[in-house]
């Protein structure tokens, strides 16, 4: 049977030039960084070299990065450790949008249940958050406000240079979580003008269980783990040093191809939502037209037009080999609506019967054919058209 993976957003295959830069660290350069002996040396010449790698690619300083173990935890590192102490100065408030990656929006919640108060902003008709939305929400007790680059759903890219400077004009710190953006599209920090900035590895290629939180030189947090002096005393535990060079290097080899390989893999993108439009007239395209990741293309089923099951449809489309998600990877083993394309107004019917499909690498224009046409067949043995 064809295998199609069209799931690149949920996560990457790990590159093999990737793998061969770890391979040393796992096997022979095995030392712990933070020993002084010529073996833990080594290790911590790896570390600061990537670190150095990683903060050359956003335009940042050194120490500035910080490794952790994926983009769930650089957002909760952020929030956490920024909220706690903003509270010292009377800051308990921060606004964020009802589109954000629950790795947002659940460490809000919890933020909420100790003491702070969080102001959900709604998205319009593409999943994009507007400025001046945010700006009519700031508070004197605002302390944060955190927006995604882009959208892990729809792909739609926020104005995110104009949601810092209304953070930065009330004196509010500004977080962005760029976990999908990195690598897809140009994104160097002094340009966005973030505060903080969470990536991931295994988006780009990258090995899973490590990520980076870009925190601006000047910006006060607490420490996230107690223990030893790593991560400048912000984060203690024992650097995974073959992860963090596997990181480094995947950064670095899909920056320096962004440009060619991002342009193929629009033109994919493009050809496939033409062939959508053309075989069926059921389909909503979500996300912004133009403001949006090159590798995304989400659409629903419109509930007015056809009644069709989002559950049958995903499981057929995976018997016939084809690897799509209904929305975020960390929710959509539960097949509840996308809160994303609910916060966009789609309705319940609508939001379920929904797929995502991301385009990667290894993806061609022989696997797009083949989807659409499996989805066109699915869609008529299964749905049922609404005269």
């Amino acid at each position: 049977m064809k295998t199609v993976y069209l799931d690149y957003s949920a996560t990457t295959p790990l590159d093999p030039r990737s793998f061969d830069a770890m391979r040393p660290f796992f096997l022979e350069k095995f030392g712990n960084a933070s020993s002084i002996h010529r073996v833990g040396q080594e290790a911590r010449a790896a570390l600061d070299n990537s670190r150095d790698k990683i903060a050359q690619l956003l335009a940042v300083d050194a120490g500035e990065i910080y490794f952790v173990s994926g983009g769930t935890e650089a957002n909760n590192f952020a929030l956490k450790c920024i909220a706690w102490r903003m509270r010292e100065d009377g800051k308990t408030h921060i606004i964020t949008s009802k589109s954000e990656h629950h790795a947002i929006l659940d460490t809000c919640e919890y933020l909420e249940h100790t003491g702070f108060q969080v102001s959900y902003i709604d998205v319009d008709d593409y999943g994009m958050v507007e400025p001046e939305e945010i700006g009519k929400r700031v508070r004197s007790t605002t302390g944060l406000i955190t927006t995604m680059h882009s959208n892990n759903e729809i792909g739609t890219i926020n104005p995110i240079s104009e949601i810092a400077a209304i953070a930065h004009e009330h004196n509010v710190i500004f977080h962005s979580d760029a976990v999908q953006s990195f690598g897809k599209i140009p994104l160097r920090v002094p340009d966005l003008q973030v505060d903080s900035l969470s990536l991931s590895a295994h988006k780009i290629y990258g090995p899973k269980g490590i990520g980076v939180l870009y925190v601006r030189k000047g910006i006060e947090i607490e420490r996230l783990m107690h223990g030893g002096g790593q991560e400048r005393g912000r984060r203690a535990g024992t650097e995974n040093i073959p992860l963090i060079v596997g990181f480094a290097t995947s950064a670095e080899l899909i920056i320096s191809e962004m440009e060619s390989e991002q342009g193929r893999i629009s033109e994919l993108r493009n050809k496939m939502k033409s062939m959508l439009q053309q075989k069926n007239s059921f389909i909503i395209f979500n996300g912004h037209p133009t403001h949006v990741l090159p590798n995304i293309l989400n659409i629903s089923f419109d509930s007015r037009k056809i009644d069709i099951d989002g559950e049958a449809l995903l499981f057929n489309l995976d018997l016939a080999g084809i690897a799509v998600a209904s929305g975020s990877a960390c929710t959509s083993g539960s097949m509840t609506p996308s809160h994303v394309l609910s916060a966009m107004g789609r309705d319940l019917k609508t939001a379920k019967a929904s797929i995502r499909f991301s385009l990667g690498r290894a993806t061609t224009e022989e696997d797009l054919d083949y989807t659409v046409n499996t989805l066109e067949g699915i869609i008529n043995r299964i749905g049922k058209v609404i005269v």
